[in-house]
C-alpha cells in the first residue's frame, strides 16, 4: 500500500493511501503533492485539525468512500461541494461540519498515530495557533 507524509512542525506521521477504497479521490490528492500549508484548528466539527485548500484546481470528485463522522486519523478529502475545499485530520471526536450544515467528505487515507498524539497536535494548534505541514508521498 501507498503511503503518505505528514511532516507537521518536524514531527512526522505516516498514513496508508486508501486506493481501493477512494480512487478517484486518491488520484486527485497525489496531483497536488507536495503541499506546503498550514495545519489549524477547525472551527465547527468538534477535535480535529484542516488544511486550506480552496486555491487547488481540484477536478471533479464523485463521493466515494465519504463519511460525516470519521475516526481519529481519518484524513478525509472535501472537494468543495457546499463549502471550502479541505483536508480535515480528526484528532478525536468530529462531526465534520460548516455553517452550510454537515459535511460528507472523502475518507482518502489513515495516519497510524496513537490517539494521544493526535490530541496533542490538535491542542498545540488551540494553544499555539497554525502549525506548517507537508504533506507528501512517502
Amino acid at each position: 500500500m501507498a503511503q503518505l507524509e505528514f511532516d507537521i512542525d518536524g514531527e512526522v506521521l505516516t498514513a496508508e493511501l486508501l486506493d481501493e477504497e477512494a480512487p478517484r479521490s486518491v488520484e486527485a490528492f497525489r496531483e497536488f503533492l507536495p503541499l506546503e500549508s498550514q495545519l489549524m484548528h477547525v472551527r465547527y466539527s468538534g477535535i480535529a485539525t484542516w488544511i486550506n485548500i480552496d486555491e487547488i484546481d481540484l477536478p471533479e470528485i464523485p463521493r466515494e468512500n465519504h463519511t460525516v463522522y470519521p475516526s481519529y486519523g481519518d484524513v478525509l478529502l472535501y472537494p468543495g461541494y457546499r463549502s471550502d475545499q479541505e483536508i480535515l485530520v480528526p484528532c478525536g471526536p468530529t462531526c465534520f461540519k460548516s455553517p452550510a450544515g454537515e459535511l460528507a467528505g472523502n475518507h482518502v487515507a489513515t495516519i497510524d498515530a496513537s490517539r494521544e498524539q493526535l490530541r496533542e497536535i490538535e491542542q498545540e494548534t488551540i494553544e499555539t495557533g497554525m502549525k506548517e505541514v507537508v504533506v507528501s508521498e512517502a
